[in-house]
């Protein structure tokens, strides 16, 4: 395992600044030096072809974990509450005792994004099919989330303007725009304030979609550190260093 880390360590910096004659030189150096190990070498198309089977096996699973029954609305990370600009519309609605409609509200946009999220899986195949040797290696060596960062510039844009339309269908279907136009329609009748009414599909959408990046994020740290979650012969090889 120490052979390894040290082959991969000197590869990622040795690709980094296109010093491919000075990596092998040192690599041979320093293969005469470390005592011989039973892991055999990382090369730099096992380090791509582990990052994309930890992606694929990360995405699935925090797709899979979120598009449960209370896979947003239970959980205390991503839960999905009232946006910032309408605080004041659940602090009013509560104190006048209409914490149901509020709470209706809340669980609805929960339900709508934990319906979405079953869609958004095959909306990363292409980054991941995209990902070069350079990122691979880049990622190898980044931070805990260095995958999911990835995904998240690759995909974000484009997973929010796909991601949007099924949003609101799932939105119609779990009846939340009936209940975030009740709450806000409660809330514009109150006299003397400043109507509200955000925009509840960009909202959730948003949100769907960071709830989404924390579960891959969970997934990929988990095959970091946890040995046991490397469920394949390539990603014990990649991360086992």
């Amino acid at each position: 395992m120490y052979r390894t880390t040290i082959l991969t360590l000197i590869a990622i910096f040795s690709y980094s600044f296109a010093q491919a004659q000075l990596f092998q030189k040192i690599k041979k150096e320093v293969e005469k030096e470390l005592p011989i190990s039973n892991t055999s070498e990382l090369t730099q198309d096992d380090a791509a072809m582990g990052l994309k089977e930890a992606l694929t096996i990360g995405i699935k699973k925090g797709v899979e974990t979120v598009s449960k029954p209370d896979g947003y609305f239970k959980d205390p990370i991503i839960k999905i509450l009232m946006p910032d600009e309408a605080k004041a519309v659940e602090s009013k609605l509560r104190a006048i005792g209409q914490d149901k409609l509020v709470d209706d509200a809340i669980e609805a946009m929960n339900r709508a994004a934990e319906d979405a999220a079953s869609g958004a899986l095959d909306l990363f195949v292409t980054a991941i099919k995209n990902l070069t040797i350079e990122d691979a290696l880049a990622i190898l060596g980044g931070e805990e989330d260095a995958a999911t960062q990835y995904l998240d510039r690759q995909t974000r844009n484009p997973l929010t303007e796909k991601f949007q339309p099924v949003i609101k269908s799932s939105l119609d279907k779990v009846n939340a725009t009936k209940h975030w136009n009740a709450v806000f329609t409660a809330y514009n009748k109150i006299p003397f304030i400043k109507k509200v009414n955000p925009d509840l599909e960009a909202f959730v959408t948003e949100k769907a979609i960071d709830g989404l990046f924390v579960q891959i994020a969970k997934e990929e740290k988990e095959i970091r550190e946890n040995p046991a979650a490397r469920v394949t012969d390539i990603l014990q090889k990649v991360f086992g260093n």
